[in-house]
């Protein structure tokens, strides 16, 4: 990991994360992934929006964009089109990808631009308070719902799925080797491509949920975590309280980029 450091890391650790947080493994998963296909790092370009999650792009040696909240995802739509070349990867909360950033998230899904997104998920806004995010579990306590959390929360691969993303994949930071394979993979995809990774957040829902230490938070995402393998040969009962890690969902379908690029040519009467 140290020659990873070396190679794709700012001088600027350590980071601010709080002890505990998952954030810095979905970031060493995100570089280990780039490391794996052997990404050009002048053409490759990390954006975040606003949040925890956000700061790993301050702290990775690439083109990177800390943008302001939210716009992480139209941002990337702007240099994927000026740069198609580019791999072009984002990485977003889940407050800022689909609350203040949900529409551009859902439309740039539909679009099927080439893009890859992480979304940290640590079901909450850690960095601004403590607030409930649309991803905050049913009942979950949170400084905004202190009598519990009363929204329904999304899917977040589900609405990937539904608002036409072509690669949707799931793993948890207990399952780090998985999770730096499917980034990877969503690299490499050509589509908009989303992995939501389940990262814990010891200090703002931990403590208001009661969930214990940081290595108790990692235990029930690997006791309540099973491969769409495993999940297929498992009966209803046994799927109570379980999510799906893998991929989810993979399909074929034009490409935002070079659909815009064809309406270019004919512009210009090529």
């Amino acid at each position: 990991m140290e020659e990873l450091i070396q190679k794709y890391f700012r001088p600027k650790l350590p980071h601010i994360w709080c002890p505990g947080c998952g954030n810095g493994i979905v970031t060493a998963c995100v570089v280990r992934a780039i490391d794996k296909l052997k990404l050009d790092q002048d053409q490759t370009a990390i954006v975040s929006g606003i949040g925890c999650s956000s700061r790993a792009s301050g702290y990775l040696n690439f083109d990177t964009l800390h943008t302001a909240h939210g716009r992480a995802i139209p941002f990337a739509t702007g240099v994927k089109l000026v740069k198609p070349a580019h791999n072009v990867i984002v990485l977003t909360g889940d407050g800022d990808a689909t609350a203040i950033g949900g529409n551009h998230f859902i439309h740039a899904a539909r679009r099927n631009i080439n893009l890859t997104i992480v979304v940290f998920n640590n079901n909450i806004y850690g960095m601004t308070g403590g607030q409930y995010s649309p991803l905050t579990p049913h009942n979950s306590f949170a400084t905004t719902a202190p009598f519990g959390n009363v929204d329904r929360p999304f899917d977040l691969c589900e609405l990937a799925k539904g608002a036409g993303a072509t690669f949707v994949a799931r793993a948890t930071t207990y399952h780090a080797p998985l999770l730096t394979d499917l980034i990877a993979q969503a690299i490499e995809h050509e589509g908009f491509a989303v992995v939501e990774a389940i990262t814990a957040c010891p200090i703002s829902f931990g403590r208001q949920n009661k969930l214990g230490s940081p290595a108790n938070m990692i235990k029930w995402q690997r006791d309540h975590a099973v491969t769409v393998e495993a999940m297929s040969k498992m009966k209803p009962e046994q799927l109570a309280g379980k999510f799906a890690i893998g991929i989810l969902h993979r399909s074929e379908s034009p490409e935002y980029g070079a659909e815009y690029q064809k309406v270019i040519r004919q512009a210009m009467g090529e």
